[in-house]
């Protein structure tokens, strides 16, 4: 197995990590990446199973995890309750308690609201060139968060503030200072939800917050802090997401032409589905081997991490026909984007049901749309989304 050497903040990398991801695909599926520490496995089907293989998970193994630096305890404190950071029957217990509120009927009755704030935030487009990035995809996901969870819409900046501020600890230009903001929004958002959370125990209403409280499986329920830590992962992760989704399919289908014709609802899932294997929001989801295993004919001893390349796995020429082209028109096969297995993205549905709406209205409402400038990606890897997006809609 070869050992390679990419930065993951090298600008170029940055703008286009897609090449580095084919040369790496084209001598072989796994190879040793120097920056992280692990081996990396960039085909689809090796990729695909891994996300399956219940040898493999989220969370280190107990008696192998490093003391927390005390300058980023507060931010543990938080994450140790997401559902991201559990295995076994710990996940299944807080997916299924979370699954009791988070319903498809819940989901579908946002659909009005997509609509009504997509049109909205279209309205008030200036006449001259402006970023769609704040002034569109991040404005209808983290709007759709409050109105989910209840909370007051004035609260959306604060909301997106906290959820950047931690997300930041997930890339790769993470460093101390990064780091004591993250434990500081952390204890916020957390505080701030526990308030919420307290005042909807006292006073019910119609919206997750509430439902999260009641919901109990099998005589179980959510404690405080797995309340906490549901309510904050749906925005981190759904949010930032969907966020570089929106955005990212805005530039595919602009690049592509005659997007009003890939929108139509007879073709809008296909077009949505291509939007999310071409250029996924996320590109890296780790693992722990839980347990002796062998993958491609390497042993994985319990503890071992690995690094499964959902950009790269979505772009595997043994998969699909000429994968570096944006398709709308390619036939639906499952891709890697909202993982697979036991932590299959649980805001999958909702963030569908965004795109869904949000593409389509946006050219509908702006068939002159188009980009201004080249688009420029951010330096948020593992994510894959734009720093700006400079447009015209008039």
């Amino acid at each position: 197995m070869s050992r390679i050497s990419q930065s993951p903040t090298d600008p170029a990398f940055v703008q286009n990590p897609y090449d580095f991801y084919a040369r790496q695909r084209a001598s072989g599926p796994m190879h040793d990446w120097d920056e992280y520490h692990m081996p990396a496995v960039f085909d689809y089907d090796t990729v695909n199973a891994l996300l399956r293989d219940r040898r493999f998970g989220r969370d280190c193994p107990e008696e192998l995890k490093t003391p927390v630096a005390p300058h980023i305890e507060d931010f543990h404190q938080v994450e140790k309750y997401s559902m991201l950071s559990l295995d076994g029957a710990p996940h299944m217990r807080m997916r299924a308690l979370t699954l009791r509120a988070f319903t498809s009927r819940r989901i579908a009755r946002l659909e009005p609201d997509i609509i009504e704030i997509s049109n909205a935030l279209i309205d008030a487009f200036p006449s001259g060139p402006f970023d769609l990035i704040p002034a569109y995809a991040t404005q209808v996901p983290v709007i759709i968060i409050c109105r989910l969870l209840g909370v007051p819409e004035a609260m959306a900046p604060q909301l997106l503030e906290w959820s950047n501020t931690m997300v930041a600890m997930y890339q790769a230009r993470r460093d101390r200072q990064i780091e004591d903001a993250a434990a500081r929004a952390a204890t916020e958002f957390a505080d701030y939800i526990r308030a919420y959370a307290e005042e909807k125990r006292k006073h019910p209403a119609d919206d997750l917050i509430t439902e999260l409280l009641a919901a109990e499986e099998a005589g179980e329920k959510l404690t405080m802090d797995e309340l906490i830590g549901t309510c904050i992962v749906l925005l981190n992760a759904g949010h930032e997401a969907t966020v570089h989704t929106i955005g990212n399919g805005v530039v595919g289908l602009l690049n592509h032409g005659h997007a009003g014709q890939w929108l139509t609802p007879e073709r809008v899932d296909a077009t949505v589905e291509e939007v999310l294997r071409h250029d996924p929001p996320l590109h890296i989801f780790t693992r722990y081997a839980f347990e002796e295993a062998e993958v491609l004919g390497r042993t994985f001893k319990r503890g071992d991490q690995i690094a499964l390349m959902l950009g790269a796995a979505n772009r595997d020429p043994k998969v699909w026909d000429n994968p570096e082209a944006f398709d709308p028109s390619r036939p639906i096969k499952t891709n890697t984007s909202f993982g697979a297995g036991a932590h299959f993205c649980i805001g999958a549905p909702l963030a569908r049901l965004e795109l869904r709406h949000t593409l389509p209205i946006l050219f509908q409402r702006c068939p002159n749309l188009k980009l201004e400038g080249t688009p420029e990606y951010a330096d948020l890897y593992h994510f894959h989304g734009l720093d700006h997006l400079m447009v015209s809609a008039r």
